[in-house]
């Protein structure tokens, strides 16, 4: 269970202090030593409690002012980093609607205690679902179809992994927790002049073919936003959890919605959906023990075999300097590979068998880290398999047990399927296009999928996101993830040898210049908009036969916690809107 102060050890306390007084007073010398043992067997029944010291320090890293102010709150009030996660999730739905959610899905890696857990709460598809819905009578990819509209989403996850998360570890109230949420809902919210600009921009995509503008259309002006039928959604959930969701009320306005807009969910879709605890992804990676997402998210093997590919071309990095042309070229080889291993053997582990521990042995990983071209671009017919929305968000939070919550959830494209609930304002995602609608089609992200990822009944479809921990001497050392889509795991392993390799702050490595490349097209590399790379090393890259491009989309929103000494640091990326603090 996650640490908070011992019940059992407040009425310890109380006894002795109790029965020392007496004992000074009145008692005699035998029946000071029958108390004396009762309070000894009282205290060593006790000590079978586990209970972490309060370290004094918490610290949180999310992508909103509204979001910040409730984990502050939830912390300082004795909350744990849960407890502060259920908050901020809910409060994310409201304020952050491009990506926060109920109506989608996501992960949770959770460190308690010393042990590690991870939260699968990834949308399924429903089990009218089939794997060429989304081609048409001349067998090609439709690609509007997986992206817009109710067809485009999955059975939304949000609500029960939040549900589970708190039934397993939180100490608050779950109506307290959501409240926030649903006052902010009831009483709106200032909306950022990024966000304003961002909506208008979303609704000149859905072009009308969905709802959108009519529910959410009002945020392009700016000034306070409110949301009075999601204020009611999140009203009920509080008083009665995930059962409404998927079995009450807004299950029947769902289900009532569906129909009309032609979806295919069904009453046994809802209530049948179940979080999945699974068990994270662990190796050690130079002095850390790195924590991190196991399938049907492609983001943790990623983030590990990249790291020790690093680790394992050390001679090759020495002397190189961050973001110069060469150190850019050798991170392409390492992703090339990656991306080649994603996409052949990465699917939902119910359905399908992952290889994972063949994949983030140190063997294998040497053996790709060989194929890895010092020099030149490696042509794309010699990157194989090695064996025979942008707007998610995420955020870390740290509590003072030393506690850690790291956690990414999405819609999948900005405002997922532009598709609203009627009724409850509940905006849905579009992750069907993270399966393999067509082995060998690109998805929205410019990924290629294989059949381990096509679409099936009930299934979760693959993922990119990575909440990692990094683990120093059993302590937490980092929490750290991002949004970004394919961008994911690359911006987190970036993030983490800014740190580690480059010797950066949490603040300058979250908002140093990054670039991505993922096997297709081959010579191509993008880069954020905002801090793109060094003139030179562009001119470099290009002369060595790379496109560099600035990305289609400004990718990540990296939030990050990071031991110093005896404190932390916490940082969110420049960016985007985000707030961190230290609590002491």
């Amino acid at each position: 269970m996650l640490a908070t102060n011992s019940g059992c050890e407040i009425h310890v306390s109380e006894y002795v202090v109790r029965y020392s007084n007496k004992y000074d007073n009145d008692m005699n010398h035998t029946s000071r030593l029958i108390s004396l043992c009762v309070c000894l067997l009282f205290l060593a029944a006790c000590s079978t409690v586990p209970h972490r010291a309060d370290s004094g320090v918490a610290a949180y890293a999310m992508p909103d002012k509204y979001a910040a102010r409730v984990v502050e709150q939830v912390l300082s009030d004795g909350g744990n980093a849960v407890d502060a996660a259920v908050a901020a999730a809910f409060v994310l739905a409201v304020t952050f609607p491009e990506a926060g959610n109920i109506g989608g899905g996501g992960f949770m890696l959770i460190h308690d205690d010393q042990q590690n857990y991870f939260l699968d709460y990834r949308e399924r598809a429903p089990q009218a679902a089939h794997r060429d819905m989304y081609l048409n009578a001349n067998g090609d990819v439709d690609g509007r179809k997986s992206l817009v509209g109710i067809l485009a989403a999955g059975v939304p996850g949000t609500v029960d992994g939040l549900w589970r998360a708190h039934q397993r570890f939180g100490t608050q109230p779950w109506r307290g927790l959501v409240m926030p949420a649903v006052e902010l809902a009831k009483n709106g919210f200032d909306v950022h002049p990024k966000k304003a600009k961002a909506v208008q921009e979303t609704v000149e995509w859905f072009n009308g073919e969905v709802n959108f503008a009519a529910h959410f259309g009002a945020m392009a002006q700016g000034g306070v936003f409110k949301q009075p039928e999601l204020a009611a959604v999140l009203q009920r959930i509080a008083d009665q959890g995930p059962d409404d969701f998927y079995r009450g009320k807004t299950a029947e306005l769902f289900l009532a919605h569906s129909e009309q807009a032609g979806g295919l969910f069904t009453a046994v879709d809802l209530s049948s959906y179940e979080s999945v605890w699974r068990t994270p992804l662990e190796a050690d990676w130079r002095d850390y023990r790195v924590i991190t997402a196991p399938p049907p998210s492609s983001g943790g093997f990623a983030v590990i075999q990249l790291l020790k590919m690093k680790a394992f071309h050390d001679q090759a990095f020495a002397g190189v300097a961050h973001n110069s042309s060469q150190y850019v070229h050798l991170i392409a080889e390492m992703e090339k590979r990656v991306f080649a291993d994603r996409a052949q053997y990465f699917g939902d582990p119910d359905y399908v068998s992952v290889p994972i521990k063949k994949l983030i042995s140190d063997e294998y990983i040497q053996r790709r880290a060989a194929e890895v071209q010092l020099a030149e671009i490696s042509h794309l017919e010699s990157v194989k398999p090695g064996l025979e929305s942008p707007n998610t968000t995420h955020f870390s939070i740290l509590d003072k047990w030393g506690n850690a919550v790291s956690n990414t959830y999405t819609l999948n494209w900005s405002y997922g399927s532009g598709d609203v609930v009627e009724g409850t304002g509940i905006l849905l995602n579009n992750e069907m296009d993270d399966f393999s609608v067509k082995p060998g089609v690109a998805n929205v992200y410019g990924v290629i999928g294989g059949t381990a990822n096509e679409i099936q009944p009930g299934k979760r479809m693959l993922s990119s996101m990575s909440p990692t921990i990094l683990l120093s001497d059993g302590e937490v050392d980092m929490v750290v993830g991002t949004p970004g889509g394919s961008t994911i795991f690359t911006s987190v392993f970036q993030a983490i040898t800014n740190v580690v390799d480059n010797g950066m702050t949490a603040q300058q490595a979250v908002s140093a210049a990054r670039f991505h490349h993922q096997l297709l097209p081959p010579e191509l590399v993008t880069m954020s908009i905002q801090f793109p790379l060094p003139d030179a090393t562009i001119k470099a890259l290009s002369e060595r036969g790379y496109r560099l491009e600035p990305h289609g989309w400004e990718f990540g929103d990296l939030q990050m916690i990071k031991r110093r000494g005896m404190t932390y640091e916490a940082a969110s990326d420049a960016r985007g809107i985000g707030v961190s603090g230290v609590i002491e």
